[in-house]
């Protein structure tokens, strides 16, 4: 496994991370969740991603269930805040009190002291900036957190963080979470160069594109049971990305450059996502054991300059680059 150092901090993290979104305490039930995050550390991947509002907290509890198998200083835990945990005026957002609350929630749910990354899941309009970072920054000083970060920001909100908390003294964000894959590519016109330049490391998800990246999907056929394409509540977030032109493009990354590698289309998408400067961890989902070694494994993969660019003409008309 190959571990990086996460922006500026020291924090160093594996370069494929296991996520619970859509996963653990959802989909999976405990003892398959146990079982991939046991083949994960066991693989050498240190760096864990949940949030409070996955499954509402179920996947908090289901990894904290789990982390008391490992030694802490072994891993590195990473949640986030800002969509509703409860029914309240105050169960949401990045007000002081509900970032307060919600860490000790989720210390609660994970079972541990404190966190090693904790990460705003949303930027909120309706909450003064300097109050949020204060409350992160009183976070760190109190220990229950070690760095703060941010999650699907824009470059101008970041900008302004990072400029508020310079003006007020306050600890430097360290990461940026966003949706980053060969489909999903938005960030690389401003997000990626201030991050490069203000020293935010990205740790990604959705990198496989919802599974679209997988090679499971094939065009003109109706997608898998059980998958997130024949998910009706996943319908809109797939539907970009399953369309019939995309598929064959990432049928043609299959046969002209993973077969001939000896590789699946997942590991050369990881492997192009690990390539691109600034990124820390590409954050995977799985629910077997044997698709979290083979996601692993891209973390060792070398692409030639002249593979980048192979892969670069057959995925790069499908991009979505534009903001949404």
């Amino acid at each position: 496994m190959e571990y990086r150092t996460l922006g500026r901090s020291g924090l160093r993290v594996s370069a494929i991370g296991l996520g619970s979104w859509l996963t653990y305490g959802r989909r999976v039930e405990d003892e398959r969740a146990r079982a991939c995050l046991r083949a994960a550390y066991e693989a050498g991947v240190n760096f864990f991603d949940t949030a409070d509002a996955y499954a509402g907290g179920e996947a908090e509890k289901s990894l904290g269930r789990w982390l008391r198998e490992v030694p802490r200083p072994s891993v590195v835990v990473a949640t986030k805040v800002f969509f509703p945990t409860g029914d309240g005026p105050n169960d949401r957002g990045l007000s002081r009190k509900h970032i307060l609350e919600s860490c000790e929630a989720s210390l609660r749910r994970l079972g541990l002291d404190y966190v090693d990354l904790y990460q705003c899941h949303r930027y909120d309009t309706s909450v003064p900036l300097d109050e949020t970072l204060r409350a992160l920054d009183d976070l760190v000083v109190r220990g229950k957190v070690l760095h703060a970060g941010v999650s699907e920001w824009s470059a101008d909100q970041i900008d302004d963080a990072l400029r508020t908390g310079r003006r007020l003294g306050l600890r430097p964000l360290v990461s940026n979470q966003p949706q980053y894959s060969l489909l999903a590519r938005r960030i690389e016109e401003a997000v990626l160069p201030l991050c490069r330049r203000e020293g935010l490391g990205q740790v990604v998800w959705s990198p496989l594109a919802g599974g679209a990246l997988t090679g499971k999907y094939r065009p003109g056929e109706a997608a898998p049971s059980g998958s997130r394409g024949a998910d009706e509540n996943d319908r809109r977030f797939m539907r970009a990305v399953l369309a019939d032109e995309v598929l064959e493009a990432v049928d043609r990354l299959r046969t002209e450059v993973a077969e001939p590698r000896g590789l699946n289309v997942a590991q050369v998408a990881l492997a192009w996502i690990l390539h691109q400067e600034g990124v820390a961890s590409a954050i995977v989902g799985a629910t077997r054991p044997e698709q979290v070694r083979e996601d692993v494994a891209a973390a060792g993969i070398e692409l030639q300059p002249e593979t980048l660019e192979h892969i670069e003409a057959i995925m790069g008309p499908f991009a979505r680059r534009a903001q949404p």
